[in-house]
């Protein structure tokens, strides 16, 4: 059983004042997300992305299709019951305490009330708020807010964690906790899905990604298998400081270390850039592949997506 599918869902909205119009938010999408695993759902701003998780956890309605989690309809009860969520942009009351926050959320999410203070504790020390239980929300930075943000996710042991731009906003040191979080969250056999856009923690932490652009499902798979696809690049070595101008003229990047110099070039520049050197008669060295980034499949997905907008 899959821990997540989506079959057909779809939003569209309608803008404007006077004569409203439709605007697709989220063209048909279609994913299953494999119990256990850490799904990352990728897009620039505006993509579809929060759209999808609000529709996954009922906030906003769908215009079609439909999804299922663990099984169970989206206004199932019992499956409300094994899900926990942060928000993108969560607000909690300045005012409270991170113990008051866990014990109202615990309250709301049927925890029983002879283990809350445990299940309180217990969750505060996973997220390494254990020593600021008893301050004010807000005297916390915003990778402390994340953090509380987390706990009131998983404070009732669900079984699927939805996190909507959970490194959003924070330093790399917030980042890195975070993601510490997530991956803990696995090992306790928990399905993580959370929407990103930096895509450096999507390729650290995912077993699979999703790309979406303007409501439109790019591609889905491992990092590995979506980035064998994109042409890569090489880096050529060779001896001496000068700079052939046909690698100039490639737009590769070049570093000269003294006696020796680096090119990083794409592929279809390799063999001009090879022949330049023999004609200039400068000894290469070495020529290596460079292994094409999630960066540069998301970045051809995107130059694609606008391409088939413009031909629409």
């Amino acid at each position: 059983m899959h821990a997540i599918e989506i079959l057909g869902l779809e939003k569209t909205y309608s803008i404007g004042f006077w004569r409203k119009r439709p605007k697709r938010a989220l063209h048909p999408l279609h994913l299953a997300i494999e119990d256990g695993e850490i799904f990352g759902f990728l897009g620039p701003n505006g993509a579809g992305k929060t759209t999808t998780l609000k529709m996954l956890m009922g906030l906003v309605f769908p215009s079609g299709g439909s999804a299922r989690i663990l099984g169970m309809e989206l206004d199932d009860p019992r499956m409300k019951a094994q899900i926990g969520f942060l928000p993108e942009q969560p607000y909690f009351y300045d005012y409270l305490t991170a113990r008051e926050l866990l014990r109202y959320y615990g309250q709301l999410s049927g925890v029983d009330s002879r283990q809350l203070s445990s299940s309180v504790n217990a969750v505060l020390e996973k997220v390494g708020l254990r020593d600021a239980m008893n301050v004010q929300l807000r005297k916390f930075s915003k990778g402390m807010l994340q953090r509380a943000g987390i706990a009131q996710a998983i404070l009732h042991d669900p079984k699927v964690v939805f996190l909507d731009e959970p490194m959003s906003g924070l330093d790399p040191m917030g980042r890195r906790e975070v993601r510490s979080l997530i991956e803990e969250l696995k090992e306790e056999g928990k399905t993580v899905f959370f929407s990103t856009h930096i895509l450096s923690d999507a390729e650290a932490l995912c077993d699979r990604v999703a790309v979406i652009n303007l409501g439109q499902l790019r591609g889905v798979g491992a990092v590995a298998d979506l980035t064998s696809g994109v042409k890569g690049k090489v880096e050529i070595v060779w001896q001496g400081s000068a700079v052939p101008a046909a690698i100039k003229s490639s737009g590769g990047e070049t570093h000269v270390a003294g006696e020796t110099t680096r090119a990083v070039i794409s592929e279809q520049d390799q063999d001009a850039a090879i022949d330049a050197l023999r004609r200039d008669r400068l000894r290469l060295i070495s020529v290596t592949p460079v292994r094409a980034s999630l960066e540069d499949y998301f970045m051809a997905q995107l130059r694609l997506g606008a391409e088939e907008a413009v031909t629409r």
